[in-house]
């Protein structure tokens, strides 16, 4: 039988697990992404630009880069810019990010950029499959708490991949816009529940949650390299705001 000193130890141990959980938590200062304590300092890996990046590496008949266009630099990146037309519609998304170093101290990059872009919820994109449109496309630098915002739509699940969006990170707004390589370049899943969620209600995503099934996270060629912790590090966590749509945070994390 257990005796109340046992017992003591015990809640006396545990209460110490707690707070250390809490101490590290707070030391890497993040609500974002599918990440917790000391894991949200772990470096965000590389990843494939994809076929469709617009940042002036490929295009027909020439490089496309929409980083070259007015108007990039950009909260809101529904609609299109730049004289182009179109507005992608979808459910609504407001995307926080938060750049940090890696490391025990997770500091903040403030001052960084980030180019974000992503397929719309037929799972098309823009300057490519649309040739006419520039929608789903921006670049945010990150305020002293390394962190910047998107407004823009849950993407569509197309064929051969599961939601995801990609971006660059830059040293700053000026190298983004002047051709600097980034310092890194990398993708992000949504999750399953979520998307699942809107796409079963919204015709507007059409194929999307056929699509999802026969690609999962574990299949994803991007995404299944990676194990539990590291696949959760990059995805986005998603809340329900019944007057917005939907909010999503995740870190970035520069080694």
């Amino acid at each position: 039988m257990t005796s109340q000193l046992e017992l003591d130890r015990r809640r006396m141990l545990g209460g110490l697990a707690l707070g250390l959980g809490g101490v590290m938590l707070a030391a890497c200062g993040s609500r974002a992404g599918a990440q917790a304590g000391a894991e949200a300092c772990v470096a965000t890996p590389r990843e494939i630009k994809g076929p469709f990046p617009a940042d002036g590496t490929n295009g027909r008949p020439r490089p496309i880069n929409v980083l070259t266009m007015d108007g990039v630099v950009r909260r809101d990146i529904r609609s299109s810019f730049a004289g182009m037309r179109g507005r992608a519609e979808g459910v609504p998304l407001e995307l926080e990010l938060q750049l940090v170093r890696a490391g025990a101290s997770c500091a903040p990059l403030a001052g960084h950029a980030i180019y974000l872009w992503q397929n719309d919820a037929a799972g098309a994109y823009s300057l490519y499959n649309l040739p006419a449109e520039n929608y789903l496309r921006g670049l945010q630098a990150a305020d002293s708490d390394g962190r910047l915002r998107f407004t823009a739509i849950v993407p569509g699940c197309y064929g051969g991949r599961y939601p995801h969006c990609h971006f660059e990170v830059f040293e700053s707004i000026d190298a983004a816009l002047t051709g600097a390589a980034p310092l890194l370049v990398s993708q992000l899943a949504y999750p399953d529940a979520e998307c699942r969620a809107i796409y079963r209600a919204d015709a507007r995503y059409g194929e999307s949650l056929r699509n999802l099934d026969r690609t999962p996270l574990g299949r994803d060629f991007v995404f299944a390299d990676s194990d539990a912790a590291g696949r959760a590090r990059q995805t986005v966590m998603l809340t329900r705001d019944p007057a917005a749509g939907y909010r999503g945070a995740a870190t970035v994390t520069l080694a």
